[in-house]
């Protein structure tokens, strides 16, 4: 292993990772700051933004340093280096990346999970170390059940005596009763008091908790994985996330999106090392080509990328939108990934307009972008010809078609038009049910509407999408559609040649022979491994996160640890159950949280590129 020359490539991502960060420096400025309707804070955002600049020194401080070290590297960078190279850069970024959300304070979730009146609640232990920092605490009675519950609701507001005077004359009393108790004292801040300088100005309200470094991590590979995944329960309010950390989060979607190692060739090129890195960067059966002709492809799918995510942001301002707004959802969209700038997700514009355009592009997202790039220049043919891309629509139409089905017959769309009627109900299942199953397939994740409250067939057709993905050559994460497509016709010769062993039938597909004698095992070794991680993982959440992240639902645990493993392994964001549409994984512990980090990284590099760094013998000289 050519180490030098590893290096020296991981010091050139670094430097390039810390350049994107600065774009995201003039939105810690009020002048940047404009949302689409919340009201933003008249003051510069310093913790963002020194939090930012720190994080880019560290990217070019490192970035140089490792060029300086490797800098006399001599040899060619061959498969084992350009696959080092690959999966380390992402490693790196993962960090790289998580430090602007550590290093500025942002906070993950309020101290204190309420569940139904009359059962436990929890509390956060800021202190000790231990694999859940949640407490079960005893039932609250009705009046502090209240009171809890109100100050949860009014966020870093927080409640005047005058306010929560309203909510239960006696709370001044309840709350000091409560306060009695040292695992409450912590999480409920009195008028005047400060805890790690964290001042209650005059206000009562429940602390939050900051994010740890496992939660940088955590966002940071959610975002570069365009997984869209998130611990963080508050985006609307700048006090728990500022705007200019929330533009770098959806910035990394972009990257992302886009690749490491894409933009690393389109920017430098490289040459033979810049095909021998992206032959290991890009998922999908087909990657092979000539040197030029890599370059040629990465320089395409660069434009096109750039190209649709511009065309999307113009769109969405002119619905609306704000340009911070626009590009944070255009860059998601783009990237399948699905973060937001609300909590709501795209569902907090309540526009029928913006969800039928988006859903068009996030299609476009999971397309094969060569195949768009040569729709453009006046070749759609092979576009509408292409068994992936027709598989891939047809899909979509199916899937939909029963979502929408089912759904009206289990009455899921009636409380949206309670009094509209037939087709104004059949409207909205067609708007919500459609944009869902192209959300979900496309791995994008945003959500306009709470699919997790649907009928089981429902759910099930939506937990069955996370494993089919978009189209290779595509931002889409997932299996990829080739795979199935490949798969399902492997399948079916070995059946044909179990009683007839002595025909031989070619692997056809668009009509044309696969050459490649290896791909029928490399496939079936690709579902291989994918199905053991996914067991695998699957056991460890169930055996080691503790029941207490479900609360009172705990026996729910088996089937929501397994949409939690599909939904960051595949990179979709949400699941079901505790990480459904309107939930977040920021309850989970960091032992599970650095679980879920590995798997989104394995879900969007080539999965080798990544399980080979575990091997010792690769770390050895030839």
């Amino acid at each position: 292993m050519n180490l030098r020359l590893v290096f020296y490539y991981l010091g050139i991502i670094c430097i390039l990772i810390g350049a994107a960060m600065a774009f995201s420096l003039p939105w810690a400025f009020p002048a940047f700051g404009h949302r689409h309707d919340i009201e933003v804070t008249a003051s510069f955002e310093a913790n963002g933004f020194y939090s930012l600049l720190a994080s880019w020194a560290i990217c070019w401080i490192l970035g140089f340093g490792l060029m300086h070290w490797g800098k006399n590297a001599s040899g060619r960078l061959y498969r084992k280096e350009a696959m080092a190279v690959v999966g380390l850069s992402w490693v790196m970024a993962t960090i790289l990346g998580g430090l602007p959300y550590w290093l500025s304070n942002t906070y993950r979730g309020p101290s204190v999970r309420l569940f139904d009146p009359g059962e436990p609640a929890q509390v956060y232990a800021f202190r000790g170390i231990r694999i859940s920092h949640w407490i079960n605490m005893e039932p609250l009675d009705e009046s502090t059940f209240r009171i809890v519950q109100a100050l949860l609701e009014s966020g870093a507001d927080g409640l005047t005596e005058a306010e929560l005077a309203d909510v239960d004359s006696n709370f001044d009393s309840i709350l000091l009763e409560l306060r009695q108790d040292e695992r409450w004292r912590p999480t409920i801040m009195l008028p005047d008091t400060a805890a790690d300088q964290e001042a209650a100005n005059g206000v009562y309200r429940i602390r939050w908790v900051r994010t740890t470094f496992v939660d940088a991590l955590f966002e940071s590979q959610s975002g570069f994985s365009t997984t869209g995944a998130t611990v963080i329960s508050d985006l609307e309010d700048p006090r728990h996330i500022a705007h200019c950390i929330l533009f770098w989060r959806s910035s990394t979607h972009f990257l992302g999106g886009l690749g490491i190692i894409v933009l690393f060739v389109v920017v430098l090129g490289q040459g033979s090392a810049g095909k021998a890195m992206m032959r290991a960067e890009m998922p999908g059966p087909s990657k092979e080509g000539s040197q030029s002709r890599m370059q040629h492809t990465a320089w395409n799918f660069a434009a096109v990328y750039c190209g649709l995510n511009l065309l999307l942001t113009v769109f969405l301002w002119l619905c609306g939108l704000t340009w911070f707004d626009a590009l944070c959802h255009a860059f998601g969209t783009m990237a399948t990934g699905g973060f937001s700038t609300y909590n709501g997700s795209l569902g907090h514009f309540q526009s029928s307009t913006i969800d039928y355009i988006v859903a068009f592009f996030m299609i476009l997202a999971g397309s094969n972008f060569t195949l768009l790039y040569l729709s453009l220049i006046g070749r759609p043919k092979l576009l509408l010809l292409d068994l992936e891309w027709k598989t891939y629509m047809i899909i979509i139409g199916v899937a939909s078609l029963l979502v929408v089905v089912y759904g009206m017959y289990y009455d899921n769309f009636v409380d949206d038009a309670p009094s509209e009627g037939f087709w104004s109900e059949l409207a909205n299942a067609i708007r919500f049910g459609f944009f869902t199953v192209v959300s979900i397939i496309t791995t994008t994740g945003y959500g306009t509407h709470d699919f997790d409250n649907w009928n089981h067939m429902g759910r099930g057709i939506l937990l069955l999408l996370m494993f089919v993905g978009g189209c290779s050559g595509s931002t889409g994460g997932g299996l990829k559609v080739i795979r199935h497509v490949l798969f399902v016709k492997i399948l079916r010769l070995e059946v044909e040649q179990s009683f007839h062993p002595t025909v031989v039938r070619p692997l056809r597909v668009n009509g044309q022979v696969v050459a490649d004698p290896e791909l029928r095992q490399s496939i079936l070794v690709y579902f291989s491994f994918v199905l053991i991680i996914f067991i695998t993982s699957w056991v460890l959440v169930v055996m080691f996160e503790p029941d207490d992240t479900w609360g009172t639902d705990a026996q729910h645990k088996l089937l929501d640890g397994a949409s939690a493993v599909a939904a960051t392994l595949n990179n979709i964001g949400p699941g079901l159950g505790t990480v459904g549409a309107t939930q977040n994984y920021g309850h989970f512990s960091w032992a599970t949280k650095l679980l879920f980090t590995w798997l989104m990284m394995l879900g969007r590099v080539e999965i080798f590129a990544i399980l080979v760094l575990f091997v010792p013998k690769f770390w050895k000289n030839r």
